[in-house]
């Protein structure tokens, strides 16, 4: 028995003895391929979410984005003289430009302080462009066309029709580009009746919503 016993645990330590030599060779990379890959470090955007063909206008809030640059990133509002100032760059002209047109000029100050600025300029709030709502409404003006994207929200927008309004007579007046103007109607009664929906149109900046 003791000589049986003897022989077994023999077996078990060489059996032992090839399992830690198996493990020692297990190269060391195998455990760094299970550690998650550290992360890259963020890029600009490939493309730009704005419009190119948008022109900044008085009152419109732009979004300033430098890459790397957080002092230099910021949301500034067009000023009534129709310019922004920027930390770097100083006043800039920004009514009656593209946003595009703004990130050349914005990057090409830049460059005298930073390497290859990547400038990104976003319209953040669209303000400078307006309908005119007249006529019996409570409260007749001008309104951001982001609030009053129809004729229904340009009305709801000014307030509501008053008691005496002509519900039917309602009219949307548009300019032509060669001149003159497109005359739309809307029938409000109809459409709270739930009849011609699509008179609801879609306006413009510039159009006028006119009630009598």
């Amino acid at each position: 028995m003791k000589r049986s016993a003897y022989a077994s645990l023999l077996v078990l330590m060489l059996v032992w003895s090839a399992v830690s030599a198996a493990l020692a060779q297990t190269p060391a990379g195998d455990d760094a391929r299970t550690q998650p890959a550290a992360a890259a470090p963020a890029a600009p955007a490939a493309g730009k979410p704005h419009d190119a063909q948008y022109t900044v206008g008085i009152d419109d809030v732009l979004a300033i984005n430098v890459w790397k640059e957080q002092e230099l990133t910021r949301s500034v509002p067009v000023r009534p003289d129709g310019k922004i100032s920027l930390p770097l760059v100083g006043e800039l002209q920004a009514a009656g430009r593209t946003p595009v047109q703004m990130e050349q000029e914005i990057a090409s100050r830049l460059h005298n302080f930073i390497t290859d600025p990547e400038v990104t300029v976003i319209v953040q709030q669209s303000n400078s462009q307006k309908i005119n709502v007249l006529g019996q409404v409570t409260k007749p003006g001008a309104y951001a066309y982001t609030v009053a994207p129809t004729v229904v929200d340009a009305i709801a927008a000014a307030g509501g029709l008053r008691d005496f309004a002509k519900k039917k007579g309602i009219t949307v007046l548009r300019s032509k580009p060669g001149g003159g103007q497109d005359r739309i109607s809307f029938n409000y009664s109809d459409f709270l009746k739930g009849k011609n929906s699509a008179q609801n149109v879609k306006l413009e900046p510039g159009d006028t919503v006119v009630v009598p």
